[in-house]
């Protein structure tokens, strides 16, 4: 897919914009690098990309009166864009959707390779745009475990990943949790740390020990956030280790998605 697929950058922060142009070149994408809103949006005329990633705070033009453009313009206004931005509120973010971007990230928060994932949803073009009824059928055959203590963090979990069309299960701590592990396939486990009993720690130790379960994949999202301890979970074979503080539950399931999409399970 990258391979004829181009990308426009416009970004006005030097180093993040040559991180970000290498990272697009090493993948295949045809991409050029432009660093204010003028000439970004020339270039959006002569390159036509297929996707963009747009800074907000530029000089000559922002992001905002670049999306604004491109709304006057039919063929346009049809690509994707994908805001890269300093600020993640909500005011902010939905004054970005409003103009008609498709997605958003903060730059406080982000990785090349989370920016790889989400251009990576953009740029399945209509067949991600038609098809929601297919989607959801590949989901509904994923089995999602959520091992939460608080009750009320579980059920928001459990209710919102359901939404997305996945079959989930839930369990208040560990041993319920491998109980569950040792009756009903899983694939994916979202797991809480601090927990009574068998914490989450022994969980992914005793999983990823057991020939029936090792190979589930397993996302940490805990209040824990130190090295030793984001260490120590992926040492013992943890794939993610999201924050609570730091992820929405949007960003949660966009995680999900895509560790289920990189090991071809979606």
């Amino acid at each position: 897919m990258q391979q004829n697929k181009k990308i426009l950058l416009i970004e006005d922060e030097k180093i993040l914009g040559e991180i970000l142009l290498t990272k697009l070149r090493d993948q295949g994408f045809e991409a050029k690098w432009e660093l204010d809103g003028v000439a970004g949006l020339a270039a959006i005329r002569e390159f036509k990309p297929d996707l963009i990633l747009l800074d907000i705070v530029m000089p000559k033009k922002d992001g905002y009166e670049v999306l604004e453009d491109m709304n006057k313009d039919s063929e346009l206004k049809k690509i994707p864009v994908i805001i890269i931005s300093n600020s993640g509120q909500p005011v902010e973010i939905e004054r970005i959707l409003a103009l008609g971007a498709k997605d958003y990230i903060v730059k406080a928060q982000f990785s090349p390779d989370e920016v790889l994932q989400k251009m990576h949803k953009y740029l399945l073009g209509d067949a991600a745009e038609v098809s929601p009824a297919m989607a959801t059928s590949a989901r509904k055959k994923i089995n999602v475990l959520v091992v939460e203590d608080d009750a009320f963090l579980s059920s928001l979990a459990t209710s919102r990943i359901a939404q997305e069309g996945y079959t989930v299960t839930s369990a208040l701590d560990g041993e319920q949790g491998w109980q569950i592990l040792q009756k009903h396939e899983t694939d994916l486990v979202l797991l809480d740390m601090i927990m009574p009993g068998m914490n989450g720690f022994d969980l992914l130790r005793k999983l990823k020990a057991d020939e029936k379960c090792k190979d589930v994949l397993v996302i940490i999202f805990s209040n824990l956030g130190q090295e030793q301890e984001i260490a120590e979970a992926r040492e013992l074979g943890a794939d993610d280790f999201l924050i609570k503080a730091n992820f929405t539950l949007r960003e949660v399931l966009e995680k999900i998605e895509a560790l289920l999409r990189k090991h071809g399970k979606l």
